[in-house]
């Protein structure tokens, strides 16, 4: 996993980036603090997540839809079934 100098994770394109947020936001609970947009980064060109400025359009979507909570939920029933195996 490649790491940017700030330390942060990094990601080749914004829809790369995106794509993690949203999936990050469907695999932990976040509650006030939690990334919620991403940037590209001067020192090292690529993607980032920020908890700072205004929501990710396809974030704020995905959460308004109820997107996010499906995917939670299936994800919880598929640890049950693994468990039960």
């Amino acid at each position: 996993m490649l790491r940017c100098v700030t330390g942060k994770k990094v990601y080749a394109t914004e829809m790369m980036a995106e794509d993690a947020l949203i999936e990050s936001h469907i695999r932990f609970q976040y509650t006030h603090q939690g990334p919620i947009a991403v940037y590209h980064c001067d020192d090292c060109g690529y993607f980032h997540f920020t908890s700072q400025g205004a929501m990710n359009v396809r974030l704020q979507q995905a959460l308004k839809d109820g997107t996010i909570t499906r995917q939670k939920q299936a994800a919880h029933w598929e640890q049950k079934l693994i468990k039960r195996r």
